[in-house]
């Protein structure tokens, strides 16, 4: 038997069924069916007999009989039981032989024996789904694969990771998993924000770290910040005060610097290449550091803009800057790349350079699937960029030539110097609106030059769908995105730009996955008691000390807990409290926002990391302690048979044939909470196995080794499950 999922199974055959009553094509019935959600009904349910009777004008009742005739030589002796009941629901009833016969064909561990399972996932930077030596349980890739690119977490250069970025590392790496799982070739990619207006703020937050080191004042930017914070409290008089100091001083930095580049002596490029040659000097400029001056930068800015007289005169005795301008200035000069601008592209290096550093030890810690490879961010594409612009010029120059009418369109026209794509809906009407009604286009570039978003990810859609190399041809057929809610209208609008130039057709699934926010327990974003972004660091140092304060709570009063206990505790609070945090997350519907609370998912009871991972180590202590007394059981040898004989047993058993459906339904819907509602319900019908049905102690060995495969394959499903959200198992707790 070929190792499908039961739903998919049972669907087929009804979808058939339906065809043959309704006299229409297979392909075109959606036969609704479902799991049953009291067992009273039946493990699944078949709805469909409500509607169709409507068209075909005939009772519901007298349709599900028709379909239940037309339906059960299909099913064979894979069902019991087909009854009908109230309007026309089909109840189905597996046979215990099918279930028996379903768990039977999963085949032992492959190169491990069944006390130590033999799933690599977790967070496995190899992860392999389809390598020989992965534990698939015996479920097969899908028939026709596709290529998918999945891109996630996008940090951005020059901040340390927060808060925010979790759910979209975390949500992607799962859809990353479950598709190779699936069979698809998938290629990762972290569209990171490494470019754009704001590195002019980046290169003037290093250069302001670099400068007042060489005078001495290492502190300068900590307490000229503090002092405008003060200022701002003041009056603005303090503000133009504190303001005025801080510009004499950029004058004066900057004189310095044009001499010394006048007598080739640019100490400031030669400190930089030596930062990024030999990592001289890095603890001057840690990321740490260069976000704060960043801050510094950006609220100098944003007050100077209310003193529009101060100016920083150009050493170059070109026109003058406005102190609120200075950064916007620098920023041309790191595009225009070159040996007259090498100071901005290496304080771009290196602000890209520590900030991966940051982001590569952070998807370490967390067990995320992305590395360096992964990254391709704004700036791949910035030699893409004026040519993106020409071609939307020519495909949607006048917006009409080629369009069928009642189809939605776009033109490219300038607006006030900038060019912007306007889009209309199929009745003409625009399809996006500012707040007062008026239409709202797409900037794709501003009046100055400068490329905004939305070019980059026009660039970066067009080159997956278009360019990407994959193992088997060129170009993603699926591409997912996965960001917060709050981009949902940046992406409607560029998508539909990217329809009307036709590089998204029929033949695509671009699919924006939104995800809701963090709260606190004030429903609230979840925030510092400063109330300032909580750093992810700093989320997992909690969590894992928390873990650990757990682990040693639960082990109070005890003079030890044999093998339960593993020799290194604190290994086991790091792993527990990072799954902790990642599969609090991932139990809720994504489309949600959900609070954060440490008493709820740093516990040993509920749907809850801890509990999971608890459940599976029990599983193993159970083999080890069938070793200690019976010797190493094979319990996949060909004379073990499954029993289900007690309804415990049966429900677990059904439990576990459901596995593959559950991973179906992430790969299809991409919700990850539908996958750890499955896995909760499996530790949940297993412990009540476990306490209603003797394992160790059973009747006899026949018994005792059907309990004990039963316990090995619910062990390998949480092992397996958990590895595709990115969870790590522990075998001993």
């Amino acid at each position: 038997m070929k190792h499908d999922s039961i739903h998919h199974t049972l669907s087929t055959h009804f979808a058939a069924a339906v065809a043959e009553v309704a006299g229409t094509a297979p392909s075109e019935i959606d036969p609704a069916v479902r799991p049953a959600n009291d067992p009273k009904f039946g493990d699944y349910q078949c709805n469909v007999a409500m509607a169709l009777a409507k068209r075909l004008k005939s009772k519901p009742r007298d349709v599900a009989e028709q379909i239940v005739t037309a339906v059960t030589p299909r099913l064979g002796e894979m069902v019991s039981k087909l009854e009908i009941a109230g309007p026309g629901f089909i109840n189905i009833h597996l046979a215990d032989d099918f279930l028996k016969d379903y768990l039977g064909e999963i085949p032992a561990p492959p190169n491990s024996p069944p006390s130590q399972g033999g799933a690599r996932g977790g967070s496995d930077p190899a992860f392999a789904p389809l390598s020989a030596d992965f534990d698939r349980l015996g479920l097969p890739p899908v028939d026709a694969p596709e290529r998918v690119v999945v891109e996630y977490s996008q940090p951005n250069i020059a901040k340390q990771m927060h808060v925010g970025h979790l759910r979209s590392t975390i949500i992607g790496d799962v859809f990353a998993r479950v598709l190779a799982f699936e069979g698809h070739e998938v290629i990762r990619q972290n569209h990171i924000g490494d470019w754009g207006t704001q590195f002019g703020r980046v290169i003037l937050a290093i250069w302001h770290i670099y400068v007042a080191e060489e005078r001495g004042e290492p502190e300068y930017v900590e307490q000229k910040h503090t002092e405008l914070e003060q200022a701002k409290k003041d009056s603005p008089d303090s503000v133009r005060s504190v303001l005025e100091g801080i510009r004499q001083q950029q004058e004066e930095d900057l004189r310095k610097d044009v001499i010394a580049e006048e007598q080739g002596d640019d100490k400031f490029e030669v400190f930089l290449q030596k930062v990024l040659d030999s990592g001289e000097a890095r603890e001057l400029l840690t990321l740490e550091r260069i976000e704060s001056a960043y801050r510094f930068v950006n609220l100098v800015e944003e007050l100077a803009r209310g003193f529009p007289s101060l100016v920083v005169p150009n050493p170059r005795r070109e026109p003058p800057w406005r102190l609120s301008e200075v950064s916007r200035l620098l920023t041309p000069m790191l595009q225009k790349g070159g040996e007259k601008n090498k100071p901005e592209r290496l304080a771009w290096e290196y602000a890209r350079l520590i900030s991966l550093t940051n982001c590569r030890e952070l998807y370490e810690r967390l067990g995320v699937l992305l590395t360096d490879d992964d990254i391709r961010g704004e700036s791949a594409y910035e030699e893409d960029l004026p040519g993106i612009v020409n071609e939307l010029r020519q495909k949607l120059a006048t917006g009409v030539s080629g369009r069928v009418a009642k189809e939605p369109w776009a033109a490219v026209r300038d607006d006030d110097e900038a060019v912007c794509v306007f889009l209309w809906d199929e009745n003409g009407e625009p399809q996006f609106k500012t707040k007062e009604g008026d239409q709202l286009p797409l900037i794709i570039q501003k009046s100055d030059g400068a490329f905004l978003y939305a070019t980059t990810d026009l660039a970066a859609i067009r080159f997956r769908l278009k360019d990407l190399r994959f193992p088997s041809g060129v170009g993603a057929q699926r591409v997912i995105y996965v960001t917060d809610a709050r981009q949902k209208l940046h992406f409607q609008m560029w998508m539909a730009t990217a329809r009307a130039a036709g590089w998204i057709d029929d033949a695509h699934r671009v699919e924006h996955v939104t995800f809701g926010s963090v709260m606190g327990t004030d429903r609230r974003p979840l925030k510092t008691r400063e109330g300032g972004t909580i750093k992810l660091s700093a989320l997992l140092d909690e969590a894992e000390q928390r873990a650990l304060e757990l682990l040693n709570s639960r082990d109070e009063g005890t003079e030890g807990r044999g093998d339960e206990v593993a020799a290194d505790k604190e290994a086991i609070a790091r792993a527990v409290g990072v799954a902790a945090v990642k599969y609090a997350d991932l139990r809720n519907d994504r489309n949600s926002d959900y609070v954060f609370e440490w008493g709820k998912m740093i516990s040993f009871q509920g749907n809850t990391a801890p509990y999971m991972m608890y459940a599976y180590a029990r599983i193993r202590s159970i083999y080890r302690k069938a070793a200690e007394r019976f010797g190493s059981p094979d319990v996949y040898a060909p004379e073990v048979a499954i029993r289900v004989t007690e309804p415990a047993e049966r429900t677990l058993a059904l439990r576990l044939a459901r596995l593959r459906e559950a991973i179906d339904a992430v790969a299809t819907d991409l919700l990850p909470h539908t996958l750890c509602t499955y896995l909760y319900d499996l530790a949940s019908d297993f412990m009540k196995f476990y306490e209603t049905c003797p394992v160790l102690g059973a009747a006899d060995e026949a018994t005792r080794l059907s309990r004990m495969r039963l316990c090995d394959l619910t062990a390998r499903s949480l092992k397996l499950g958990l590895g595709l959200l990115g969870i790590d198992v522990l075998e001993r707790m």
